[in-house]
């Protein structure tokens, strides 16, 4: 019996080649008996918490494969074992890709889980970060895979540094090409990052205006007020001036008028008290100043300053519409007209010439 058990197998004893394969069955048992159950434990823990990390945490955990498992135990089983060393070095290339595969697979997962998790709850909040968090997402997991795939041929032998380079040779090449698609990626980048507007904000670019609806990858989509859709290049927008009215916190509206030369000095004098009554008496204003400011060419000028504490449009046109009413009737009762654009035309007829029809001496 002892000559049995020692009689080698392969160049290695009957023990060792028991030892090498409990290395796997116990990987294995233990990814599909107990992994479950670990996995079972911390979703019921993550149900307890808010934060997001530990349930993409737990999603990952699900993703682990018992093939890969038993690949990566390989590794420790062919440490009981006398074998060749091309042998060898193979067993544990094919190892240790298992394991990079794997850990891609936990991170990848992670990043998924997170993502979504996070644009849910940013949707109502911050609807513009859930675009640029999608696309960094990608970007991340495109990078942690290009990573793995170079780790990986690296340690099955095969030589990466040419491959590497070939990458950038034609990573520069595909840039040059595409330059204007990836400025408008960087773009969009700088606008969800930095947020000079997001999904919902009232714009204003150059003569063009409305609300957006979408910032995307490469162009931004704006809903027009005449209803239809404007697309502006991100790359032109981050080099345009624009405004951005979602973000007023209160409307400075500024408007003049002109009553006529007729009016009296004291009639003059008690236009602007009677503005600012009118003003005051409006809800969400604030009334600023209003002036006598100078003589037009056929206008007495008045200039009127107020702010709108609520800066919605049609709040300010309903109160500057108020305003005007008022000032129709108040003007009305006091005698005073609006001035319009007149001129006095004065025709003379010049005197009769006399002539002079005496002959010359």
């Amino acid at each position: 019996m002892l000559e049995f058990v020692n009689f080698p197998i392969a160049g290695n004893a009957l023990p060792h080649w028991i030892t090498a394969i409990l290395w796997v069955v116990l990987a294995v048992g233990f990814m599909k008996l107990l992994m479950p159950k670990v996995v079972s434990k911390i979703e019921c823990w993550t149900t307890k918490t808010s934060s997001s990390w530990d349930d993409a945490a737990a999603q990952a955990l699900g993703t682990t494969r018992w093939v890969l498992i038993a690949l990566i135990a390989l590794s420790p089983a062919s440490n009981e074992l006398v074998l060749k060393p091309v042998v060898e070095r193979w067993i544990n290339g094919i190892a240790l890709a298992a394991l990079l595969l794997q850990i891609g697979l936990w991170t990848g997962s992670f990043l998924d889980s997170w993502s979504r998790s996070v644009r849910k709850q940013g949707m109502a909040v911050d609807p513009s970060a859930t675009s640029a968090l999608s696309m960094l997402s990608f970007l991340a997991r495109a990078v942690l895979w290009s990573v793995l795939l170079l780790l990986m041929l690296s340690n099955l032998g095969f030589d990466v540094n040419t491959l590497v380079a070939g990458f950038g040779i034609g990573g520069i090449a595909i840039g040059l090409a595409v330059q204007n698609i990836l400025g408008d990626l960087f773009a969009s980048l700088s606008i969800v990052l930095d947020k000079p507007f997001q999904v919902g904000d009232f714009i204003v670019v150059d003569d063009f205006s409305g609300t957006v609806e979408n910032i995307g990858l490469k162009a931004t989509r704006v809903r027009s007020l005449s209803g239809e859709q404007l697309v502006f290049s991100n790359a032109d927008l981050t080099k345009s001036r624009l405004r951005n009215y979602k973000l007023m916190e209160e409307r400075r509206i500024a408007f003049k008028f002109g009553v006529t030369y007729s009016t009296s000095p004291d009639q003059l004098q008690a236009i602007p008290a009677m503005l600012k009554e009118i003003i005051e008496g409006l809800p969400n204003v604030r009334f600023d100043r209003a002036h006598f400011s100078g003589f037009g060419d056929s206008s007495l000028d008045f200039d009127v300053v107020y702010w709108m504490l609520n800066p919605e449009y049609g709040m300010y046109i309903d109160t500057q519409q108020a305003i005007n009413l008022a000032m129709l009737r108040g003007f009305g009762e006091r005698g005073v007209d609006f001035a319009f654009p007149t001129r006095t035309v004065i025709l003379e007829t010049p005197p009769p010439a006399t002539l002079n029809l005496s002959p010359a001496t």
